[in-house]
């Protein structure tokens, strides 16, 4: 009897997700007990830095309801979640486009939720958490 086989090399990849919304405005899909509806087709960044120069930027769109989820692949397994942040640098509705939360160019930080097992592959998923959109003048919704 030798050895068991070891298993398979396994790719580590993050992704991430959270959801855009407007306050205020009373758009499809509009949730009362949040005052904000969704915004589809925003899109959110995934961007990575390290100090020694090293970088990633993935990209995604969200859907009708808000949500995106964007998928590093293999590239992504040097980066630690301290090292990345998710934008969403503007509103897709020209009347729900002043940042609140997070404020303009902040960026969200990552925080892990699990681990979701795919096909020769594990990926951390984190979350974002949710960005906010206002409009400059309610009555202009």
């Amino acid at each position: 009897m030798g050895l068991p086989q070891p298993p398979p090399d396994l790719n580590f990849t993050i992704s991430a997700e959270g959801v855009v919304w407007c306050n205020s405005c009373r758009y499809a899909g509009y949730v009362r007990s949040m005052g904000a509806s969704p915004l589809p087709n925003a899109t959110a960044m995934l961007r990575c830095r390290r100090d020694d120069g090293r970088a990633l930027t993935v990209w995604n769109t969200t859907g009708a309801d808000g949500y995106f989820l964007i998928q590093a692949d293999w590239e992504s397994a040097p980066f630690k979640s301290k090292d990345c942040k998710v934008y969403v640098s503007r509103s897709p509705a020209h009347g729900c486009a002043m940042p609140v939360k997070p404020a303009a160019r902040k960026g969200a930080p990552l925080k892990f939720r699990r681990f979701v097992p795919l096909p020769n592959e594990l990926q951390a998923r984190y979350s974002a958490g949710n960005f906010t959109f206002a409009p400059e003048n309610p009555a202009k919704c």
